[in-house]
């Protein structure tokens, strides 16, 4: 008889996710392939150079992970204003998000921010062709401005900081063993 591996809840009990709040999601590719994107030395695009960014680490996208921020974009740009993409990175196997909601209303039933990010990893898949995501998703509930601007700062550090990255580590290993990346 198969015996089914027990899912750690990666929901807060007792929580409502429809509440008005910000909230740090992390979406992986599924087995956290690295299909988004290559880690690089380069200055973070869409920024100038400038004698202090020339070694500042980039993520390179690739055609796929263009289109993920392409419809990162679309979402912000074109939901009302209840739902707003606060800041994101887009790495190579994972993307990490600021939601901010300003409403209790979700369709179905279902509250806002899972909406919102079924919308962006069912878009995205439907273009690739292919599954993309892992189940589910990761959320933080930002409790505060102290960790909302500590939240923001990781996001906005994060392909700096690829190389001592969890998820970095976990492909290190893979390959290590001769496993694929």
């Amino acid at each position: 008889m198969n015996v089914l591996p027990v899912r750690k809840p990666n929901r807060l009990d007792d929580y409502d996710y429809s509440k008005n709040g910000a909230y740090f999601v992390t979406m992986c590719t599924k087995n956290r392939e690295n299909i988004l994107g290559g880690y690089v030395g380069a200055t973070v695009p869409g920024r100038p150079l400038s004698p202090s960014d020339t070694s500042r680490p980039v993520i390179r996208l690739t055609d796929l992970g263009k289109f993920v921020d392409q419809t990162i974009n679309f979402v912000h740009n074109n939901i009302d204003n209840d739902v707003k993409i606060n800041k994101y990175v887009i790495m190579p196997n994972h993307v990490h998000i600021i939601i901010v909601l300003r409403s209790k209303t979700g369709d179905r039933g279902r509250s806002p921010l899972h909406g919102v990010v079924r919308n962006i990893k069912s878009y995205v898949s439907k273009w690739a062709g292919f599954p993309l995501w892992q189940k589910s998703f990761h959320d933080h509930v930002i409790r505060d401005l102290k960790e909302y601007y500590f939240i923001e700062n990781y996001i906005e550090n994060n392909p700096s900081t690829w190389e001592n990255d969890c998820f970095y580590r976990e492909i290190a290993a893979n390959l290590s063993k001769g496993g694929m990346a």
